[in-house]
């Protein structure tokens, strides 16, 4: 991972939001109550489709995937973020920050595709819905999910170990809430220009390349809404695709502004609050949007409920 003669930095330490020490106390009383949310929801999404045979089908399979890309996401981040607003010097480790920046590449890459193929699915299911069985059956959903695991895995493996094969020989203060690439290439004590121009060109196929196939399938999707004679066919079709668009939305917007500009001009602060965004909020949204959007899914929780009352009551 490193050499032991052009790399001097054993530790880093992480400064998260240490220019606000005055609001340390309430972002740790609500970060926590965010993440402990964000875990129970994800949970909960996991275990109903789960349990529930008549959710056993792409749509829900490929959601119960990305609640569980979203917790793991949730995870790389928010613990370590969690020690760091309650200790005035918080460290990490050479090895932990090179595991942190590892599992929020995978989990991030992993999700950007798997938001692709679930609009795939999704154009399927409205553009084709006679020959939808043929084209999302059980063998093309597994590759669609192993894609999205296997593609984000190497990505990962490749950016992460180039990162830290840089030497790092101080300053060795992270100004981020977590080891990201973008912060941490700024410490390295090395040139990095052939490095960015592999990370913009590997972030573009990344974030793009899945964002043009979910535009395409909206417009594919929206043309057909459009000719469909029944206002309440409209209607599903517009609530089934609403809440992966708002997924879409939330989490492609922030993750570019953050990796397509390595560069950028934004305040270290802005670039922290854009971090939260899609570390914190999509997490936490996800579950929302999808459980409370969904006639399927509200009906699943209340059948598991009604299931737990009657078990309870005997």
């Amino acid at each position: 991972m490193r050499g032991q003669n052009d790399s001097f930095v054993a530790e880093f330490i992480l400064l998260g939001f240490s220019n606000y020490p005055e609001l340390q106390g309430q972002m740790f009383g609500a970060f926590l109550v965010i993440y402990l949310v964000t875990l129970m929801g994800n949970a909960l999404i996991i275990t109903i489709i789960f349990l529930d045979q008549s959710l056993h089908i792409p749509m829900y399979l490929f959601l119960q995937n990305l609640s569980v890309v979203e917790t793991g996401f949730s995870t790389a981040i928010m613990p370590e973020m969690l020690v760091v607003l309650t200790t005035q010097k918080a460290t990490i480790s050479f090895g932990g920050c090179f595991a942190q920046m590892y599992f929020i590449l995978l989990f991030g890459g992993s999700e950007c595709f798997l938001l692709g193929a679930m609009a795939y699915d999704r154009f399927a299911a409205i553009c084709h819905p006679l020959s939808y069985p043929v084209i999302m059956n059980k063998r093309v959903f597994v590759k669609l999910v192993m894609c999205s695991w296997v593609l984000g895995t190497m990505m990962t493996t490749l950016q992460t170990t180039w990162v830290f094969s840089f030497p790092y020989c101080g300053p060795n203060e992270i100004n981020h809430i977590s080891c990201e690439t973008p912060a941490v290439l700024e410490l390295a004590c090395a040139d990095i220009f052939f490095f960015e121009i592999y990370a913009f060109t590997g972030t573009i196929l990344i974030i793009l390349t899945p964002f043009l196939l979910i535009l395409l399938s909206y417009i594919r999707i929206l043309s057909t809404i459009l000719r469909m004679p029944a206002s309440t066919g409209r209607q599903k079709a517009f609530s089934t695709c609403a809440s992966h668009l708002t997924s879409v939305t939330l989490f492609y917007g922030t993750a570019s502004m953050t990796y397509l500009q390595p560069k950028s001009r934004y305040s270290p602060d802005t670039k922290k609050l854009m971090s939260l965004a899609y570390s914190l909020l999509t997490p936490l949204l996800n579950p929302l949007i999808y459980s409370l959007r969904n006639k399927e899914m509200k009906r699943a929780v209340m059948k598991l409920w009604e299931r737990k009352v009657v078990f309870n009551t005997t």
